[in-house]
């Protein structure tokens, strides 16, 4: 058996130039970054565009009317609001301070603004305390018509004191 003989060649190809390689990079690079600018652009432009069309658009709907009933039944709410409001909260606290006793605790305030009327609900040791509490609000400027709706004496308190309430009606001062 024969080999073949092998033969070297220890000479290297010539070699293309390196600067076409670099120029075709850069001329890449380039175009790529152009084309996202250009893409940005368009994008920007896309959303304002879509933007204004939204805030210019004809086919919006039209808000449904509201029937007169239901509208009614608002103004009422509305006024009745404005009244809660308009209430004189300022004199009648100041009222209800002062006649203030030590032996009559207010437990709560209920204005009805379109009676012109204010419930009172308290406590009082004891039933002199309550009828000297009647009387110093009958005797108010503020309050009129000082009416004793109930009272009742609470068992389960160990000091069983005097649940009362009061329905006065309220002046309003110019």
């Amino acid at each position: 058996m024969k080999r073949d003989l092998l033969e070297l060649d220890y000479v290297a190809p010539p070699r293309r130039p390196v600067w076409l390689g670099l120029l075709l990079l850069v001329i890449a690079l380039g175009t790529s970054a152009d084309l996202a600018l250009r893409f940005i652009d368009a994008r920007s432009e896309l959303l304002r565009t879509t933007a204004a069309q939204g805030l210019l658009n004809t086919e919006r709907r039209t808000a449904k009317p509201i029937p007169a009933s239901r509208l009614d039944e608002q103004v009422k709410a509305a006024e009745a609001i404005v009244r809660q409001l308009t209430l004189p909260w300022a004199s009648l606290i100041e009222t209800l301070e002062s006649t203030s006793a030590t032996d009559v605790a207010v437990l709560q305030i209920q204005p009805e603004t379109q009676q012109g009327t204010v419930r009172i609900s308290a406590e009082a040791r004891n039933s002199d305390a309550m009828w000297q509490y009647l009387m110093s609000l009958s005797a108010t400027s503020t309050l009129n018509n000082v009416h004793l709706l109930s009272h009742q004496v609470q068992l389960d308190d160990p000091t069983k004191p005097l649940q009362f309430s009061v329905q006065a009606a309220f002046r309003i001062a110019p």
